[in-house]
């Protein structure tokens, strides 16, 4: 007899077993590298939330999630401090590449000038807008060289 299936919303224990089962597939396959969070706060001087950035690095390579900055801080450099924080903790983690994606109504124009190169497209997204994947090549800490050992 076929298993059912069940269609449904949020479903958090199979989010969590699902999660649990795939990163033990990707870190067998990937020789071990295990997934890591990173994240990067930005705050104002009461502390509220001027920006933030979340991501996670899985052996040598780092990957975006989440970048954001409140709109009464948009256009003060505030995403180029986010990425290039994030940029350094993952080089220092001993990544080599970093990847992101963003809606072509968000900001493909900011990538580039960070040193991204658009990698493609993807149709599909509501409103009739695409999906714009981005890559860069990290460099090494300026302390390391690209093995990891002090210049």
């Amino acid at each position: 007899m076929a298993a059912p299936l069940r269609v449904g919303g949020q479903d958090d224990d199979l989010e969590k077993r699902l999660d649990e089962e795939l990163t033990a597939f990707n870190t067998a396959a990937a020789d071990g590298a295990v997934t890591e969070p990173l994240s990067v706060r930005a705050t104002d001087e009461t502390g509220g939330l001027v920006g933030g950035l979340t991501a996670w690095t899985w052996g040598t390579l780092c990957s975006v999630d989440m970048l954001w900055v409140r709109e009464d801080q948009r256009h003060s450099g505030w995403g180029g401090r986010l990425m290039r924080a994030a940029e350094t903790e993952a080089a220092r983690r001993g990544c080599t590449d970093m990847i992101v994606s963003t809606y072509s109504f968000q900001a493909p124009g900011f990538y580039p000038r960070l040193g991204y190169r658009e990698r493609g497209r993807l149709e599909g997204v509501p409103g009739g807008h695409e999906d714009v994947c981005f890559h860069k090549r990290l460099t090494p800490p300026k302390n390391e060289t690209a093995d990891g050992h002090p210049a």
